[in-house]
């Protein structure tokens, strides 16, 4: 890759002297190896972080266990790791590492009040807690668990192949950074400086419909010198900043004006003051020591902030309905000519005109001055980021588009008609078949309460469930759309795939007339869609979307804020859900600093051994009970995958480095399964599989033929009667670089194959796969579709060759269907569909859908989702199960 930089983040002395190119960092006063304080040992350590973070028990429980614990080693006169619950939490709350300490302010409102008695939201303190934001990101540069995955110098990166191609990637890359960068670099007192952008996100968050108290406000904070893969990894680089007041109004003043204008406000000053640390920083450079050892001396600035619509016209200080990017009308927002909202502008803008002007015609709430106005080379408006959960999954997908298809249906069809029209979209839903981390929908999507995560899963299975039913332009207008998600959600952008971008969304606008057309809409004025056309120019100047989403924020809520509250008593919860994450956080820094002096690198039990070993044989070759035993200690008669547990098909997250692309067996083979091919054979109703596994047997004995194995005569194929045992296995394990989907810092994810007689004590499971080395290059990506009917090993000739059964499809037509975009494929049924491949030849599971607009009948009510593969003849390849297969397939 070729990388133009600027010529900042200088690694300096600690003084704030710069250094010579390539001079070494320095020397890190280092702690013993075996110095494990606060704790005694690494079992105390792994013991508090496994029942306090990972098994998240209560006290009662906690003591309990140690009681029993103890009592097995009262014999041998020891005692448990820790006395009680209590020493537990004191020798994390002793741990110095990631100790940043909770601080807290009160605002009130200092406006004028009514006569008599006033509103009791004018006289109520606000309480505000938060964390000295620049400690938070002082732990955060010096994490040298970030080592390698962060950037300290602003850059343009370019594709090696086509130097003129940009390489969009993490936010240190984006233009935003270059332009901050030639800023810093002109002031002679901060020039050569590392510059490290501030990101923010802030999200109202429900903890219990079920109790008054159920939302919280919290604000997290995170660099932009982390790359994207890192953030998304959720490896502790967003940290939890602060929780913001939520002011509460008795019903009548809900609406008041004041009080609304109260509330802008309230959140704009206490942004303003939880930030104040930072600020000193962002004009006069503080010498900082970073994670790969070095100082360096750093000027802050404020960076995108992650928001969802609301809470970005609330950041801006927009009306609700306008654009918080440009300054388009409300009422025409794709249509009319506009030009990019800034800070210079609304200054301009709020001299000249009235607050009510402000309001109706430029959607300005003008009398609300933006926390960013208190910081330098900071403008709201260019700030807020890419939104892809709440402006494109749940608002433009969910709300918009499924809505309006269900209202063009209802609009088109009687009552009676309609209704059984979209009864039967929903049997479509859920007669999908499996694939691995796909959600099901058993009921169609008939449920009122919509998450993320549903929203997410529907957009996979959609396209075919609604083709047929409604006019073709529908089809592709959502198919576009889905398109311009997947396409936006890549781990790297080019100048193509942005201009790509902007040629989709194109489309997008064009086919989505047709809801106009059929008077469903009569107009498309919404804030959220308007959005996409922001999207192409963000990525320039931020970089990839998939660092900045909405959904990175979520997620911590879950971790910061959602498990907090469910352990703690309920009454007065925040405070016992700031001490939570306290602790969590220093059980995070206090594995990071003992992985980095290698003290994690055995297990509790393998290091126990070790040093008995050491004590008594002097020699760990000499003890009688080695780790190699210890570990290979399992029961003969579970099947254990290469991978994830084989009854749980979310653990697809490889957290390793990024590594050759592979597809492993089950390591134990089933019982209960013949050893001969020709009785196998008749098990599993394959009468053709010794013919298939002979040509195999055939075509690996010559690589180099010039011919297919099929023209060959059986006759001189390998003799498989006699050959070595074959045995079965259920489940495969394909490993595969997908960086756009969630996935380790690596980029690796891992997915589960199955060809099982019955899973999950149920029906029969046979997976459909990609296939390499098609004879047709272009036609899906160069791959082939085959399902899976048995995996195996067979020894042949002091070979081992680890193998599937397949049954191979065919396309229907040489491109992909016109609506949806998505090749149909169909069961073969000559001579040669049923092979024998190598696992080698594997690539991935492939997700496949009926074809159901080729039909005229219903779904049958009785179908179950575990034979639609059994009972319809074509299929869509569905290339929006995943970002990794959209990549593939398109």
């Amino acid at each position: 890759m070729l990388i133009k930089t600027v010529q900042i983040g200088r690694p300096c002395d600690e003084h704030g002297n710069y250094l010579p190119r390539g001079t070494p960092p320095p020397p890190v006063p280092e702690r013993a190896p075996d110095d494990w304080f606060p704790y005694d040992s690494q079992v105390q350590f792994e013991t508090a972080e496994l029942l306090y973070k990972q098994i998240k028990m209560s006290v009662g429980n906690i003591n309990a266990l140690l009681r029993l614990w103890a009592a097995t080693l009262y014999k041998h006169s020891d005692c448990a790791p820790f006395e009680d619950a209590k020493e537990l939490f004191s020798r994390i709350d002793n741990t110095l590492l990631g100790d940043v300490k909770w601080e807290s302010f009160q605002m009130s409102y200092n406006g004028l009040r009514p006569d008599g008695d006033a509103p009791t939201w004018m006289s109520a303190p606000h309480e505000f807690h938060f964390r000295n934001p620049d400690l938070i990101i002082g732990k955060l540069l010096s994490n040298k668990d970030f080592h390698g995955e962060i950037d300290y110098t602003i850059m343009r990166q370019f594709e090696p192949e086509a130097p003129h191609q940009r390489h969009l990637q993490d936010f240190m890359g984006g233009d935003w950074t270059w332009r901050q960068g030639d800023i810093i670099a002109e002031d002679p007192n901060t020039h050569g400086a590392c510059f490290v952008p501030i990101i923010l996100g802030s999200d109202k968050t429900t903890v219990s419909v079920a109790t008054g108290q159920n939302e919280y406000y919290p604000i997290y904070i995170s660099i932009g010198n982390v790359h994207n893969n890192v953030r998304r990894a959720h490896r502790n680089a967003v940290a939890l900043l602060g929780f913001l007041a939520i002011p509460k109004a008795d019903k009548r003043y809900t609406d008041d004006l004041q009080f609304r204008k109260f509330r802008r406000q309230l959140f704009h000053s206490s942004l303003a003051r939880i930030l104040q640390s930072l600020k000193s920083t962002m004009t006069t450079p503080k010498v900082m020591r970073c994670a790969d050892g070095h100082f360096r001396r750093v000027i802050y600035g404020l960076g995108p902030y992650i928001a969802d619509y609301p809470e970005q016209a609330l950041l801006a200080c927009i009306v609700q309905g306008w654009c918080p990017k440009c300054t388009a009308k409300n009422s025409d927002l794709d249509g009319s000519q506009s030009g990019r909202r800034s800070r210079n502008h609304t200054d301009i803008l709020v001299e000249e005109w009235t607050l009510d002007v402000l309001w109706h015609n430029y959607g300005i709430v003008g009398d609300i001055v933006p926390f960013t106005n208190d910081f330098p080379r900071a403008d709201i408006n260019e700030l807020l980021s890419f939104d892809l959960l709440h402006q494109l999954i749940k608002g433009t997908f969910k709300d918009h588009l499924v809505d309006w298809v269900e209202q063009y249906i209802r609009s088109t069809y009687s009552s009676a008609d309609a209704k059984a029209i979209l009864a039967d979209i929903d049997r479509r839903i859920s007669v999908v078949p499996h694939f691995s981390r796909l959600r099901r929908f058993p009921e169609g999507r008939g449920f009122k309460q919509w998450t993320g995560d549903d929203s997410k899963a529907l957009m996979k299975v959609y396209l075919p469930a609604i083709a047929g039913y409604v006019p073709r332009a529908m089809v592709r207008t959502i198919r576009y759309f889905l398109e311009f998600c997947y396409l936006g959600r890549r781990d790297i952008h080019t100048n193509e795939t942005v201009a790509e971008m902007e040629h989709i969304l194109a489309r997008f606008h064009h086919e989505r007339e047709i809801f106009r057309t059929c008077g469903v809409r009569n107009g498309f004025s919404l804030p959220r869609q308007h959005s996409l056309v922001h999207y192409p120019r963000m990525v320039w100047e931020f970089g990839a979307p998939n660092g900045l989403c909405s959904s990175i924020t979520e997620s911590r809520h879950i971790k910061a804020v959602k498990e907090p509250w469910r352990r703690s008593s309920r009454f007065n919860a925040l405070g016992q859900m700031l001490t939570t994450n306290q602790r969590l956080d220093k059980l995070a820094a206090a594995r990071v600093d003992f992985k980095s002096r290698g003290m994690l690198e055995q297990t509790a039990l393998d290091a126990a051994i070790s040093a008995f070993c050491k004590f008594h044989c002097q020699t760990t070759s000499a003890c009688p009970n080695s780790t190699y035993e210890v570990r290979e200690a399992q029961d003969d008669d579970e099947e254990v995958p290469a991978g994830p547990d084989s009854d749980k098909d979310d653990d697809d997250i490889d957290q390793g480095p990024r590594r050759e692309e592979t597809v492993t067996l089950a390591k134990k083979a089933k019982r209960g399964h013949s050893r001969s091919v020709y009785a196998l054979a008749g098990e599993i109703h394959q009468p053709l599989f010794p013919t298939a596994l002979r040509r195999f047997l055939w075509a690996e004995k010559h690589p180099r033929r010039s011919h297919s194995s099929h023209l060959v005569p059986i006759e001189r194929c390998p003799n498989v009667e006699h050959s070595d045992k074959i045995y079965v296995v259920y489940s495969a394990v394909a490993l595969f670089y997908a960086p756009s989907d969630p996935s380790g810092v690596g980029g690796m994810r891992r997915e589960l194959i199955r060809a099982t007689p019955s899973w999950r004590h149920g029906a029969t499971r046979y997976d459909c796969v990609l296939l390499k080395g098609s004879n047709n290059p272009n036609v899906l990506g160069g791959f082939d579709i085959a399902r899976v009917f048995l995996l195996f090993t067979i020894r042949y000739d002091y070979v081992h060759y680890p193998c599937a059964l397949v049954q191979r499809y065919e396309f229907v037509a040489d491109q992909p269907d016109r609506d949806t975009g998505m090749w149909i494929v169909r069961p073969r049924t000559d001579s040669s569909a049923i092979a024998v491949v190598n696992t080698d030849s594997i690539l991935r599971a492939a997700h496949l859908i009926p074809a159901f607009n080729a039909y005229d009948e219903d779904v049958p009510d009785d179908l179950p989702y575990y034979h639609s593969l059994d009972v319809y003849t074509r299929f869509y390849v569905n290339k929006f199960t995943d970002h990794h297969s959209f990549a593939t397939l398109s």
